[in-house]
């Protein structure tokens, strides 16, 4: 029967339990939502907006119709591809705030009082939904209260249709209590959904704390019975031996002690225990902020993914070891130096140590150096990863660890980042 392949064992052993609910998932299908309900409310105000489209000024008409929908476009595609998210819709948030604000001083005939609502409002609560995605909670709150505020003190001035202060205030209210409840509703699913994650991962962490205790125990009983069965036994036998022939029996005895413990010492038992990639990241990233040289660090898609110890751990001494040859050999302070450490799509991890230091050429390397050859490039080699490393003489140094390694014939445009949610 034929065994699996490394790279298939590799793959398998990253599927961990599909989770009904993440905050991963629930900020996508947030943002998708919002994207959407920002399309249909754009929609919604298009009649209202050609018929008073001839208020403004053409060339501030045109370019504030196109940056609004055309933001709101941008929010529904970089939502759609989970790449932006927060980012795209930011930039509606700050596309209306810019149309609003601009509105009265760019008036065709100031004399011509406008009648009703101006389009703008129709979007009140498009832009306190996108700024619930893209902002902290307590700035979706300030956003949410001073934006729609705005629109009713310009709506009560002569260039905003002179209304009645009752009746700016009543909009701005009214829109605010529409984005109120977006907000509550946002913040409420987030927040549940981090419950849910938590809780997945301290479920995760008890069970690999009690698998690692039951390998730990089954090790100590293993080690036992060598130091009972052979190093005890050959040491009776050596002090009892008295002719030539049990001297030479307990020489051999003595020998075979030291392998079978030189061998329990290399073993590491197969015990299932695994450790999530952020806790991985996190183990990375607080070494790099210890070492002497600095390192920007950026740490993104990571969710509740987990990898199997044995391998973390030669992710981790891969990536330090490439740390330290950067700070021994790239240079001093004025190198630039940078960690990054990404999820990738099907539960595999990239890390990537760089700078643009002395740089080296690889080839050139003395076999002696073990550094990279064995410390880098075969460690993850044996993880079941793969290691690249991109440099040239005065141009710097990439390091780059993939976890698992896809083999060549697969998609390797499946291992392309997810992007921020």
């Amino acid at each position: 029967m034929s065994r699996p392949s490394p790279v298939a064992t590799a793959v398998s052993a990253t599927k961990a339990p599909r989770s009904p609910i993440s905050r991963k998932r629930v900020d996508t299908v947030i943002s998708r939502s919002v994207a959407w309900f920002g399309i249909v409310f754009g929609l919604q105000a298009v009649p209202l907006l050609l018929g008073q489209y001839e208020l403004g000024q053409p060339l501030w008409s045109a370019i504030t119709v196109g940056a609004v929908f055309g933001s709101l476009v941008v929010a529904l595609f970089c939502s759609s591809i989970k790449r932006w998210v927060r980012g795209s819709h930011l930039l509606v948030s700050f596309v209306y705030v810019a149309a609003l604000l601009t509105w009265p001083f760019f008036l065709a005939d100031p004399a011509v009082t406008q009648v009703g609502n101006h389009w703008l409002y129709q979007l009140t609560t498009v832009a306190t939904a996108t700024a619930a995605i893209g902002f902290t909670v307590r700035r979706a709150l300030i956003y949410l209260i001073v934006v729609p505020l705005i629109y009713g003190v310009i709506r009560v001035t002569p260039a905003g249709g002179g209304a009645p202060w009752e009746l700016g205030l009543f909009d701005a209210v009214y829109a605010i209590i529409l984005g109120g409840a977006v907000l509550v509703i946002v913040t409420m699913t987030r927040v549940a959904a981090s419950s849910v994650d938590e809780a997945q991962g301290a479920a995760i962490d008890r069970y690999a704390r009690a698998v690692r205790q039951h390998a730990t125990e089954v090790e100590r009983v293993h080690v036992d019975s060598i130091v009972h069965d052979s190093v005890l036994t050959t040491l009776l036998t050596a002090a009892r031996a008295e002719s030539p022939e049990q001297k030479a029996l307990s020489a051999q005895m003595a020998t075979n002690a030291m392998q079978h413990l030189r061998e329990a010492a290399l073993v590491s038992p197969d015990d299932g225990t695994t450790v999530r990639l952020r806790q991985l990241a996190d183990r990375i990233v607080g070494t790099a902020r210890e070492l002497q040289a600095v390192f920007a660090i950026r740490v993104r898609s990571l969710d509740t993914r987990v990898i199997p110890s044995a391998q973390a751990e030669a992710l981790y001494s891969a990536a330090v070891q490439a740390m330290v040859n950067s700070v021994q050999h790239a240079g001093g302070p004025e190198v630039r130096r940078w960690l990054k450490v990404s999820g990738v799509h099907g539960g595999a991890i990239e890390i990537e140590v760089g700078d643009n230091g002395r740089g080296f050429e690889l080839d050139q390397i003395p076999d002696a150096r073990l550094g990279v050859r064995r410390s880098i490039i075969e460690r993850t080699a044996s993880a079941g990863g793969h290691a690249t490393i991109e440099s040239s003489v005065g141009k710097g140094a990439v390091v780059t660890l993939v976890w698992p390694h896809f083999s060549p014939e697969g998609d390797r445009a499946d291992l392309e980042g997810e992007g921020d949610a």
